[in-house]
């Protein structure tokens, strides 16, 4: 008896859910079926993982049906999907005036309410400048330049010893992270607080990438535990520089603790997004470009013969070095727009908005799809092509938006552009490489490469 009034129940739930979807949309709406499963309507469908240098069966799918911008049923709201250049760009240039960022409570369960990806208005803004305020220093610092030359050079060099394949991705994440970790709060890499550290942020990601549901011992409630202990290790370190202020050591945690208008939590929150930021995409940028280039012989030798000019006896890479690297830059630029680090972001309508024959309604969520534009055939000629010779054509830059955009945009972009140009003037001068895992690299929805990126390395002598 109680199974047949639970049926009853349920149907008549979905025939309501239903029906509540199948109504007249309101005029201006794009196109779109809101149908599927009640509460997650779509979301398994987009979440599906699919390799990155492709839309994935959900978008390409839903835009021949209904064209570049459509509606859906997504992460428990109604929703408006852009693969649409202009709309995208509208978006995210009109942040915290039409439009707010809107992301998921299991998000801002990881990361913090504090994350700089969460908040908005005056907080946003006091706590991004205090992280600019450390990315500007950095790029320009002679001191900084040459600890990540010096360092890239010594950590590739252990390479050179492998008798087995490169886990290629792993090795990044740790070379980025202890980067950061010295240039932030002074931690050399051999601390065993260092290593400590770097475990729980790879738990830590592995869990940002699971299903965000909380079940003791699964991937997402690690992280959340992990996000805590690593909270605590940075409140620490914090109260035990704050004791030696009079030793200062000139690093940006110095910098940190002297800022009377950032209390304990926005300080430690500050932290944890450089560390996440400078560890997570920067690595992923790394692996990117190594992928591409493997498939890429004419793009890896104009590389190289570039670098070869800027090969010094014993001389560091400089800032003026950097600025000359034309073709790295593109190789750079390319493998963003190929490998899409981050596949959408989310924001929602703070009002209606009017957009062209589109009318968004208040309070309804907003994805802009950052790599369907990037692999659009009528922005980008054979766009799965990697092309560095295409970003001579200084328009591309308008066509891609890897970064973000607005107010939003990602503050260390160019520092992990800068690391990563360090990093590949040492590699690509003393190691051939080929791949022995052929699968590209997958979306779901950020940045993870199925299985690692395993690399067969030959020294060059």
């Amino acid at each position: 008896m109680v199974g047949v009034i639970l049926s009853v129940f349920l149907g008549i739930v979905l025939i309501i859910w239903n029906r509540s979807f199948k109504e007249k949309p309101k005029s201006g709406l794009p196109k779109g079926s809101m149908w599927h499963f009640p509460l997650i309507g779509e979301t398994l469908g987009f979440l599906k993982p699919h390799k990155s240098n492709s839309l994935g069966f959900f978008l390409q799918d839903h835009c021949s049906r209904y064209g570049n911008v459509f509606r859906s049923h997504l992460f428990g709201s109604p929703t408006v999907v852009s693969c649409d250049l202009e709309l995208n760009a509208f978006i995210l240039q009109n942040e915290e005036t039409l439009f707010g960022s809107s992301y998921p409570k299991p998000v801002h369960d990881i990361l913090g309410k504090l994350s700089m990806m969460l908040v908005s208005g005056s907080l946003h803004k006091k706590l991004r400048s205090v992280a600019l305020s450390f990315i500007n220093a950095s790029k320009s610092s002679p001191e900084f330049l040459s600890y990540v030359d010096s360092f890239s050079l010594s950590f590739i060099h252990s390479w050179t010893s492998l008798s087995t394949p490169l886990h290629f991705f792993k090795e990044a994440k740790k070379l980025t992270f202890y980067l950061m970790l010295k240039n932030l709060l002074s931690i050399e890499p051999d601390d065993p607080i260092a290593e400590n550290i770097l475990e729980e942020f790879m738990t830590f990601m592995k869990g940002f990438v699971s299903l965000p549901v909380y079940i003791p011992g699964n991937a997402y409630s690690k992280a959340v535990k992990a996000r805590r202990r690593i909270t605590s290790t940075l409140k620490d370190a914090i109260k035990r520089r704050e004791k030696m202020m009079k030793n200062a050591r000139g690093d940006f945690l110095d910098e940190l603790v002297q800022r009377d208008s950032l209390n304990d939590e926005e300080k430690v929150s500050v932290l944890l997004d450089l560390l996440l930021a400078g560890y997570e995409t920067t690595s992923g940028l790394m692996a990117l470009v190594v992928y591409f280039l493997a498939k890429a012989p004419s793009a890896l030798q104009k590389l190289r013969e570039e670098h070869q000019s800027f090969r010094k006896d014993g001389e560091p890479l400089n800032w003026e070095d950097y600025k000359k690297m034309e073709f790295t830059s593109h190789v750079i630029s390319e493998a963003l727009r190929c490998g899409n680090l981050v596949k959408f972001v989310h924001r929602k309508a703070l009002k209606d908005v009017k957009f062209k024959e589109y009318t968004i309604p208040e309070g309804w969520q907003v994805l802009p799809i950052i790599l369907a534009t990037h692999l659009d055939p009528k922005l980008h000629p054979s766009p799965l092509e990697f092309n560095p010779w295409r970003w001579i054509d200084p328009t591309t830059n308008r066509k891609v938006t890897p970064f973000g955009g607005g107010v939003r945009i990602c503050p260390g972009a160019e520092l992990g552009k800068l690391e990563t140009a360090f990093f590949l003037h040492h590699f690509i001068l003393n190691f051939r490489w080929k791949i022995e895992e052929e699968d590209a690299p997958m979306s779901c929805p950020y940045l993870d490469f199925k299985g690692g990126l395993l690399l067969e390395l030959e020294q060059i002598k």
